[in-house]
C-alpha cells in the first residue's frame, strides 16, 4: 500500500523535530531505569553492608529495607569474626564479585574489617562507619579500644575456649545479663534476650591483630558517633572519624545504632552514595534485553524521522522544478 502526502498533509522539518524528541523523551527514562542510572548519568553503587562481633547481618535489616526501597542493590555478607585477615580478605572477595561503584559499611568490628577489605579496590568509592573501629596500619582493634575510657565490654565478657576450626583457641561472648546495657541498652528487652541468646562470638585472638591496611586514608568516609555506646567507647568512635575527616553525625544512642536509629545510618549511606556516582558509560552497555529495545527504539525513531524529512525535502524540491 502507498503513501500519499497532499501539499497540506507534508509535515514541516519543526514537526518532525519535536515528534522526535517526544519519542525519544518518551523511551529515555524506561532506559535509565533500566540501566539503574540516576539523574545525570550517574550509577547507582551497590551498597555493601559488614556487621561487628556478637552479632550478624540481620541487625541490618531495617536500613537494608529502606535501602532496597530507594532503589539499592544491597549485599549483607557473613562476617566470621575469625581475625582481622580472614574476615577482611572474605569481604574482599565478595568485593571483586561486585561490578560498578561500590558503598562499604561497617559496624563495630566490622569497621577495622572494611578498612583493610577495600584497600586496592578501585570500585569502592566510599566508606561509611557506624559506631565503628577505624585502626591504622598497624594498630589492633583490642591496642586501639584499650587508648580511651567509657566502654564497659571488657568485664562483661565470656571467654569460652574452642576447639575445631582448624585449631583451637578463645571465643568471646557478651553475658547474657550484661548483653543489653552494654550492647543495646535503647531496644526492648524482649529482643535483647534473643540477641544475646543467639550471638555470634568473636575470636579473641582476632581482636590482637593489627590493621595491614587503612582505606580510609585514601577512600572518602562518613561516620555515625553513638553517644550512649558502652561497647566501644564514643570518644573512640570520635578519634577515628576525626583521623579520617570523616563527614560525621552524633547521635544518642547505643552501640546499635544501624537498629535503633536505622533513619540516620540510611541518610549517612545515602549521602556517601549521592556523593560518589560515577558516571555511566552507555557506549560500554550490551544492546540485549530491555536496554537493547531501548536503544532500538531510539534509533528507530531517528531512522523515521531521517526518512519522513528525506521526503519531505524530495517533494519541496520537486514542486519547486515545476513552478
Amino acid at each position: 500500500m502507498g503513501i500519499s502526502l497532499s501539499r497540506h498533509s507534508i509535515p514541516s522539518a519543526a514537526t518532525v523535530a519535536f515528534a522526535t524528541c517526544l519519542v525519544a523523551a518518551t523511551v529515555s527514562p524506561a532506559l535509565a531505569a533500566e540501566t539503574g542510572e540516576r539523574p545525570g548519568g550517574r550509577v547507582k553503587p551497590t551498597v555493601v553492608l559488614v556487621h561487628g562481633a556478637f552479632a550478624d547481618a540481620s541487625g541490618w535489616s531495617d536500613v537494608v529495607e529502606r535501602l532496597l526501597d530507594d532503589g539499592f542493590q544491597v549485599v549483607a555478607p557473613p562476617n566470621e569474626l575469625r581475625g582481622l585477615a580472614n574476615d577482611a580478605a572474605n569481604v574482599a572477595s565478595v568485593l571483586k564479585s561486585i561490578s560498578g561503584p561500590i558503598v562499604l559499611a561497617g559496624h563495630s568490628y566490622g569497621g577495622a574489617v572494611i578498612s583493610q577489605a577495600a584497600a586496592g579496590n578501585p570500585n569502592v568509592k566510599a566508606l561509611v562507619y557506624v559506631s565503628a573501629l577505624m585502626p591504622d596500619v598497624g594498630e589492633s582493634p583490642a591496642e586501639l579500644s584499650a587508648k580511651f575510657t567509657g566502654s564497659d565490654l571488657a568485664a562483661a565478657l565470656n571467654a569460652v575456649p574452642y576447639t575445631g576450626r582448624g585449631g583451637s583457641g578463645t571465643d568471646l561472648y557478651i553475658k547474657a545479663e550484661k548483653f543489653r546495657s552494654v550492647f543495646a541498652a535503647d531496644l526492648p528487652e524482649s529482643r535483647t534476650r534473643l540477641m544475646a541468646a543467639e550471638q555470634r562470638p568473636v575470636a579473641e585472638a582476632g581482636f590482637a591483630e593489627k590493621a595491614t591496611a587503612a582505606a580510609w586514608r585514601d577512600i572518602p568516609s562518613w561516620a555515625v558517633v553513638s553517644r550512649q555506646d558502652r561497647a566501644l567507647a564514643p570518644d573512640l568512635e570520635r578519634f577515628g572519624a576525626k583521623r579520617a575527616r570523616s563527614r560525621t553525625v552524633e547521635i544518642d544512642s547505643s552501640h546499635v545504632s544501624m537498629i535503633s536509629h536505622p533513619d540516620v545510618v540510611f541518610r549517612q549511606i545515602r549521602e556517601a552514595a549521592d556523593t560518589i556516582g560515577d558516571a555511566a558509560a552507555p557506549a560500554e552497555l550490551a544492546a540485549t534485553g530491555s536496554h537493547g529495545q531501548a536503544v532500538a527504539a531510539v534509533g528507530a525513531v531517528a531512522a523515521a524521522a531521517a526518512l519522513v524529512s528525506g521526503s519531505v525535502l524530495t517533494r519541496i524540491a520537486r514542486r519547486r522544478g515545476t513552478r
